[in-house]
């Protein structure tokens, strides 16, 4: 259902709020140089920082501005399960592609914790949904039989996985267990190559903020099987994923884009800080690397 680059977009805050200017330049910017998707609202937005009005007025702001070019997924993951149906619905009404669910955080439920989450999800609201496993966020893994469970459960429901796990052994697992077209993107940004060439579609990802051109010129080599060029452009990138990291996200990612794009502030919301002198290098270097200053 979905492939390619796909940015896990920041939200844009300027003393404080929400900078709609900022974000709609975004995202012109973002489909102009070939993303394939967009999602608002994930980690990389800050959705935890965001009041409820917050978050919905980001997603409308992402889909009328993409005004139908490329889809939106939004993220719409709590530890709240009516609070993430809220967003569901929410998300449904204003015209997003599917919703991005991640696995309730702080919460710690248990696999059948997890079954009735998302089966809850599913049932409440005919939105498609994007499973979102990061175990090193949430602490609560969504485990391999979970996810072939709930897909076949709900095979019109449920179209796709952003697999944050760092385990590229269940690329196969998923496929083995749900069938080869089953939707899997990475949600590491240094493991793209490698999760694509085990039947991943693509990514969503931290690094695409800064830099969607390259990171769609990478994607388009994968799935043209050049792996010479995918080699040579992931090295490129590479300094970009780490870097992205060097600090708590998305402070890094919100400062490289304040390099590249005179619109975009590097404020962040507590208890994120603006990333550090250290992390600042780190960033700078890549950038340069990568030849994006």
């Amino acid at each position: 259902m979905f492939s390619g680059s796909i940015p896990a977009l920041v939200t844009p805050f300027r003393d404080g709020s929400f900078d709609e200017a900022a974000f709609r330049k975004l995202v012109d910017w973002q489909i102009e140089n070939g993303s394939s998707a967009l999602v608002p609202c994930g980690t990389t937005g800050e959705a935890s920082t965001l009041s409820n009005a917050e978050h919905h007025r980001v997603i409308e702001v992402c889909i009328e501005q993409a005004a139908g070019r490329v889809p939106v997924i939004a993220g719409c993951g709590s530890n709240d399960t009516r609070n993430a149906a809220l967003h569901m619905n929410f998300a449904k009404k204003a015209g997003a592609a599917a919703g991005l669910c991640v696995a309730p955080y702080y919460n710690r439920p248990s696999q059948a914790g997890l079954m009735a989450h998302f089966s809850f999800l599913a049932d409440h609201c005919d939105l498609p949904i994007v499973l979102y496993n990061v175990p090193s966020r949430t602490v609560t893994d969504i485990e391999d039989e979970t996810v072939v469970a709930l897909v076949k459960k709900y095979p019109e429901r449920i179209v796709a996985i952003k697999d944050a796990s760092g385990d590229l052994s269940r690329v196969a697992d998923h496929r083995m267990g749900i069938g080869r077209e089953f939707c899997q993107l990475s949600g590491n940004d240094e493991l793209w190559l490698p999760h694509s060439a085990a039947g991943g579609r693509g990514a969503i990802s931290v690094t695409a903020n800064v830099a969607p051109a390259l990171c769609t010129e990478f994607q388009a080599a994968i799935a043209a099987n050049e792996l010479k060029k995918a080699r040579e452009l992931n090295d490129r990138l590479f300094p970009l994923h780490y870097a992205m990291f060097s600090d708590a996200s998305p402070a890094p990612a919100k400062y490289a884009l304040s390099r590249v794009l005179d619109y975009i502030e590097p404020s962040v919301r507590l208890p994120i800080v603006e990333a550090s002198e250290e992390s600042r290098r780190a960033v700078d270097a890549a950038l340069e690397f990568a030849g994006l200053t």
